[in-house]
C-alpha cells in the first residue's frame, strides 16, 4: 500500500493552515483532481468534530465519488481522515500543524497518507504517480494559503 509522509515549514500560523485544510467544501477551488465536494454532516463529539464528506475525484477518464469521515481536533490542530465508501479498499490521512518556536508567524505542517484502491488496475496506475500526486496536493494547499494569507513582509 502506498504511503506518503511530508513535513514542511510554512510562513503561516498553525491555525491558518488548520482552518484551510478543515474547509473541505472549498477543495474544488484549488485542489488538483477534485471536481466536487459536499459536506454531508458535522457533529460535535466532546473536544472534536466529526464531519462526513464526499469528494469527486476526476482525472482523465477516471471519475469517482468517495465518502470519508473527517475528525477535526481544533485543540490539537490535527485533522484525521478515514475512508467510508467508494473506490478505495483503504484510505487514511492525517494533517498535523505545529508551532515553530523561533517564529510565531510560521508553522510546521505534517501530512501523512496511506491508501489502496479496490481495483488492481487503478492501484497500478496510482502507484506510478502517487508520490508526485501527494506532493502536488501539499503544494496546492501552500499556494491556497498564499492567496488567502499573505506572509508578513510580502503583501498579496
Amino acid at each position: 500500500m502506498p504511503h506518503h509522509h511530508e513535513r514542511r515549514t510554512l510562513p503561516y500560523t498553525p491555525q491558518q493552515m488548520y482552518d484551510l485544510v478543515a474547509d473541505v467544501s472549498s477543495y474544488p477551488a484549488f485542489l488538483p483532481w477534485i471536481a466536487a465536494a459536499r459536506v454531508r454532516s458535522v457533529e460535535e463529539e466532546g473536544d472534536h468534530l466529526v464531519m462526513l464528506a464526499d469528494l469527486v475525484i476526476s482525472f482523465k477518464v477516471f471519475r469517482e465519488r468517495f465518502g470519508s469521515r473527517v475528525v477535526l481536533r481544533p485543540g490539537e490542530r490535527v485533522i484525521e481522515t478515514s475512508y467510508v465508501e467508494g473506490p478505495f479498499r483503504q484510505m487514511d490521512s492525517t494533517w498535523r500543524f505545529h508551532d515553530v518556536e523561533s517564529d510565531p508567524d510560521c508553522c510546521e505542517i505534517e501530512f501523512e497518507v496511506d491508501f489502496e484502491f479496490k481495483s488492481r488496475l487503478l492501484q497500478g496506475a496510482a502507484n506510478m504517480f502517487f508520490q508526485d500526486a501527494m506532493q502536488r496536493i501539499v503544494r496546492a494547499f501552500e499556494r491556497r494559503a498564499a492567496e488567502l494569507h499573505a506572509p508578513k513582509g510580502n503583501p498579496a
